[in-house]
């Protein structure tokens, strides 16, 4: 099994990844769960700003149950260690249109991966096209 490849500069967390991670729910993978930690030593584990939108619109849409409502959620989430909230940048959200193909349409997603491309930050994501995309255009990325 290929060891976890991790940038200097961090990891960035799908929303599936980060929501896995708070709750303790579907294990990550060993190379996820190695970059996580080696990130977090040096707090640089990135959750990027749009996964907070996804995290609402789920449950809202009842795709996802909180104990607590999600803002809350949100700040508990990001008072662990090691945890920083990416925003959106000017930068990011350019990127996100001008991926390359075969980057497919939901913006969530693109936003990650632009985030994460534009940072120089490792994806860590079991999303199988968003890893297919990161792969193709150089990324450094890691199944979750």
């Amino acid at each position: 099994m290929p060891r976890a490849m991790t940038s200097a500069r961090g990891v960035l967390l799908d929303t599936h990844v980060w929501i896995r991670l708070q709750m303790l729910s579907h294990p990550l993978s060993t190379n996820a769960i190695e970059a996580i930690q080696n990130a977090g030593a040096l707090r640089s584990v990135y959750v990027p700003a749009i996964s907070i939108w996804e995290i609402a619109m789920l449950t809202r849409r009842k795709r996802l149950q909180l104990e607590m409502p999600v803002g809350r959620w949100v700040v508990e989430a990001l008072d662990k260690p090691g945890i920083q909230l990416l925003p959106l940048s000017i930068d990011i959200a350019i990127e996100a249109v001008e991926l390359p193909e075969p980057m497919y349409k939901d913006p969530a997603d693109r936003m990650i991966v632009a985030s994460a491309r534009v940072e120089r930050l490792t994806l860590i994501t079991s999303d199988q096209p968003m890893l297919r995309v990161a792969r193709h255009i150089g990324m450094d990325c890691v199944q979750a």
